[in-house]
């Protein structure tokens, strides 16, 4: 429980990093600690029934620390950064009225940068025009919406991969409705809204051992039944078509379940695309401001780690409790 001092800065911390790095198991010792909940930032774990290719931690290995903003729609329900925000601020004053931090813990750059920044004023989603867009990627392949990005923008087009079709159509969307680049929309914008005092704890290790644990994660999962996962979502309907289904691992899982690929390709697909993923998630994450990183040595337990992260939580809540509440903000 924290005093009203405290949180009439509306502290918030959130532990970011790529997939794979560790910040589950730590992010349980620290909640564990300062007696709160793991709030998750990610944008796969909101699914129901994604489970193993989702890394989602399971009941037991949560150790009795409650996980909210996970299995939250069903994998067939859209879900982006704007839903986020506002599910996750539902659970942000709900602590804050418990008198507890609220601890964000995910890899899903955008929806942090959306609930510590403020959204973008883009123009919402127009069914029809999203519509038009899928036809066309129908019709002509998901390399000509990318293509048209390519022209209408280039900076916006670097950053996603051409197979993000969702992002892809996202970004064509917000350009044909305002006439406007996403790329300049997000840049005027500058997501400098301050909702929030936030720390922001990133982990990090080297390309060698991030990598690695990668494939042996990966490794896991195929082991524990990823394909058998994949085949009953399809079963269930959920087609491979669907944003949630083309994530990491259930594409590839598909391709191979529909005979596009043998085996050992899908593995090698599997593996090489989560690497690629990991180093996109870091770019987006170096190019965020005011990140604490902690880099992690490969023999370091997560122990150590979390005692690490606590650290920098308890002085950061010091330096708020020496200092005089915003006036603009009211007393939570």
């Amino acid at each position: 429980m924290y005093s009203d001092q405290v949180l009439h800065h509306r502290p918030l911390v959130v532990l970011l990093g790529p997939t794979a790095v560790g910040k589950s198991r730590v992010a349980i010792q620290v909640a564990k600690y300062f007696d709160t909940e793991v709030l998750a930032a990610d944008s796969r774990q909101v699914y129901r029934g994604m489970d193993i290719g989702t890394d989602k931690p399971t009941v037991e290995e949560r150790h009795g620390v409650p996980h909210r903003l996970i299995d939250v729609v069903d994998p067939a329900e859209t879900f982006n950064a704007g839903w986020y925000r506002r599910v996750a601020m539902v659970e942000i004053e709900r602590l804050y009225g418990a008198g507890r931090l609220p601890f964000i813990v995910g890899g899903t750059g955008l929806y942090i940068r959306t609930l510590v920044r403020g959204l973008c004023p883009a123009p919402q989603a127009d069914p029809l025009v999203r519509a038009d867009l899928r036809k066309l990627s129908d019709k002509f392949g998901r390399d000509t919406l990318y293509a048209e990005l390519m022209q209408v923008d280039p900076e916006r087009a670097a950053r996603l991969h051409p197979n993000d079709e969702s992002k892809v159509i996202r970004a064509l969307e917000v350009y044909r409705l305002s006439g406007r680049p996403l790329s300049m929309v997000q840049a005027e914008h500058g997501f400098h809204e301050a909702p929030f005092s936030a720390l922001l704890v990133g982990l990090e290790r080297t390309k060698e051992i991030l990598y690695r644990r990668i494939e042996e994660r990966i490794d896991w999962q195929l082991a524990h039944g990823m394909v058998e996962e994949t085949r009953t979502l399809l079963a269930r309907g959920y087609s491979r078509e669907l944003g949630s289904m083309k994530g990491l691992g259930y594409r590839q899982v598909g391709a191979y379940l529909a005979n596009e690929c043998d085996y050992a390709e899908m593995v090698r697909l599997f593996k090489r695309d989560t690497r690629r993923f990991a180093k996109r998630q870091m770019t987006w994450f170096r190019g965020e401001a005011g990140v604490a990183w902690l880099s992690i040595d490969g023999n370091e337990p997560h122990e150590k780690t979390a005692e690490r992260v606590i650290a920098c939580i308890e002085q950061f809540m010091h330096t708020l409790g020496q200092q005089k509440p915003p006036a603009s903000q009211q007393a939570w």
